[in-house]
């Protein structure tokens, strides 16, 4: 960190084979929270992202089953086990785009180990790919979940809360809260805030020009070991100034 004292957490949902940014905020969190206990998002992340393909970006789907459920919190959300060919058709989709990649062999029996195990719900399945992913990144961090956590509050007190219990006074959070957190309450409670502004880099790809916001896994068939370095070296951050500042 660059200013001494600040231990810095990062509250995300869970997503499934997440983009570059999700591994950015990863990286800068001494503390690292799984906000497993929200609404599951049936058109968010939570169960799908996307690949490049020879005709631009594909999806890959996790079926789930949230029908007649009443909107259940991410945390119970069901594999489909009905769809049981699921994984093998993500796995093919892998390899039929990513097989002559440089470091298709370096990734793929991991991710295809991983696939191949019997989920029940799919924050295990994500939980699983994240510290996987995290592991060939070189990323370390100290993973909770919220619903171990069990603190309550509505949304900017939550989190305020969520860092106090994981003991730490610096919020690293997500663009998208610049328009609802309530900055005012973070710094009463002694806890700052910083604002990811991520400006993703471009990297070797196959299949024409770039294509940016992919799943991280496009980045490291693509770029190995040293994907970590590419991800990373455009990060920036922007503090939100105090009100009795600005």
């Amino acid at each position: 960190m660059e200013e001494t004292g600040l231990r810095t957490c990062v509250v995300l949902q869970p997503g499934y084979l997440p983009w570059l940014g999700f591994f950015e905020q990863i990286n800068r969190a001494d503390e690292f929270v799984f906000l497993d206990d929200v609404q599951f998002d049936k058109h968010g992340w939570r169960n799908r992202n996307r690949v490049k393909g020879p005709d631009g970006p594909q999806w890959l789907t996790v079926p789930v089953r949230v029908s007649g459920q009443g909107g259940p919190p991410i945390r119970d959300v069901e594999i489909d086990r009905t769809q049981h060919r699921w994984a093998a058709k993500h796995l093919q989709s892998l390899r039929s785009n990513y097989g002559p990649c440089p470091f298709f062999d370096w990734l793929f029996p991991d991710l295809e180990r991983a696939l191949h195990q019997p989920w029940s719900r799919i924050v295990e399945l994500n939980y699983a790919l994240t510290e996987l992913l995290c592991d060939k990144l070189g990323l370390r961090s100290t993973f909770h979940h919220s619903t171990a956590l069990n603190v309550s509050g509505d949304r900017s007190e939550r989190l305020v809360r969520i860092c106090r219990a994981v003991g730490c006074n610096h919020y690293y959070s997500g663009a998208a809260a610049r328009d609802y957190l309530d900055i005012a309450g973070f710094e009463r409670a002694g806890v700052t805030v910083e604002f990811q502004d991520y400006t993703h880099p471009e990297y070797p790809q196959r299949y024409g020009a770039f294509v940016s916001h992919l799943s991280v896994i496009d980045l490291l068939f693509n770029c190995g070991p040293k994907s970590a370095d590419v991800l990373l070296r455009t990060s920036a951050v922007r503090s939100f100034p105090s009100p009795s500042k600005a």
